[in-house]
């Protein structure tokens, strides 16, 4: 068994010799530490091997095998390290200014991407007769959870990963709080759209710990899954300037009932190229959720469920943002490479 480990650590440091010299990458160095270190990888490997060796072994054994993880990874963060300090001076001679050039006319510039998205909504939705509202991005519990159908013992919670402050209060992991603050500010009937930042525990490049949502909730006297409907199609052509198909899939949120998943077509492929880069092959693009309000939901916000009903929904901003420029990865749209936010504008 020894020596079957010895074999299994030449293999790994040939794998990793490998991929440092074969031109490597930000992105092929993440793999190999991955294959290497992961859950599942070669080294988690070894450590199973160690525990069926005899205990006069295992000691002799165990400082090799830490030995060859102490120098895989040291060798993998400093090509990692390298890499990223080339990336950052490339960047940094790439957007240099040399003072010393003559004036070459003004270069006019353009909204963020999650920006302008955002005044595309809004714009559809005041259209629609939509208010537009803000709130505090510290809240409370009780409008970020409670009078959202979602009590402490509720197994909805768990879907959430929240920053909490010391007192209680937390950073609001979705908009539809204002609209309990809507409700019970305005009464009902009304019309309202919630844009604004929200916090979650993701981060990786279709995640990022803060990023933008857009709400609506519509209430009034007889409102119907067809109203719902209309009106999130009628602000999918305005965002993307032309007629998409869509369509429903049943899904589960606390604060709807009944809660539906909306998907478009692929606005690229229309659903012909099965090595689309934008929706993967599928056709299909999700990009929120929405239901008809539960009655709990409304008698939080002071309004009488016989008498009212209405429909919410909600989408993330920066996902839009995405699809519509053709982004890949979701924290660049918050690093400030012009380059970058740039690269899928053609106006």
């Amino acid at each position: 068994m020894s020596s079957e480990i010895a074999l299994e650590i030449e293999k790994i440091r040939a794998v990793v010799e490998s991929v440092l010299k074969d031109g490597a990458t930000l992105e092929s160095l993440n793999d190999c530490r991955i294959a290497v270190f992961g859950k599942k990888g070669a080294m988690t490997g070894l450590q199973k091997m160690l525990g069926k060796l005899s205990p006069q072994e295992r000691p002799e054994m165990g400082k090799i095998i830490n030995g060859a993880k102490v120098e895989f990874q040291s060798q993998l963060d400093e090509a990692i390290e390298t890499l990223e300090r080339r990336r950052l001076t490339e960047m940094e001679l790439r957007d240099r200014v040399d003072v010393t050039q003559p004036f070459r006319g003004r270069a006019y510039g353009g909204a963020h991407p999650v920006v302008q998205v955002t005044m595309d909504v809004l714009e559809v939705l005041e259209g629609l007769g939509f208010v537009t509202v803000t709130g505090p991005e510290i809240e409370t519990d009780f409008f970020n959870f409670e009078a959202l159908n979602i009590p402490p013992h509720h197994p909805a919670r768990d879907m959430q990963d929240t920053f909490y402050f010391g007192d209680g209060r937390l950073l609001r992991t979705h908009t539809s709080g204002m609209e309990i603050h809507a409700m019970l500010d305005m009464g009902a009937p009304l019309r309202v759209a919630c844009p604004g930042r929200v916090y979650r525990r993701d981060n990786d490049p279709t995640h990022s710990p803060m990023f933008h949502q857009v709400e609506g909730l519509v209430v009034d006297r007889s409102i119907s899954v067809g109203d719902l409907k209309g009106c999130l199609e009628a602000m999918i052509h305005g965002v993307f300037g032309r007629k998409l198909k869509a369509r429903y899939r049943a899904s589960y949120f606390p604060f709807t009932e009944p809660s539906m998943e909306v998907d478009i077509e692929c606005f690229k492929c229309g659903g012909s190229d099965a090595r689309c880069q934008i929706c993967k092959g599928t056709g299909w693009l999700e990009i929120g959720g929405m239901g008809m309000c539960h009655p709990n939901v409304l008698r939080y916000g002071g309004i009488d469920p016989d008498k009212y009903n209405g429909f919410a929904w909600g989408m993330g901003l920066d996902r839009i943002a995405m699809l519509k420029y053709g982004l890949t990865d979701l924290r660049a749209l918050f690093d400030g490479d012009v380059s970058y936010l740039l690269s899928g504008r053609h106006e």
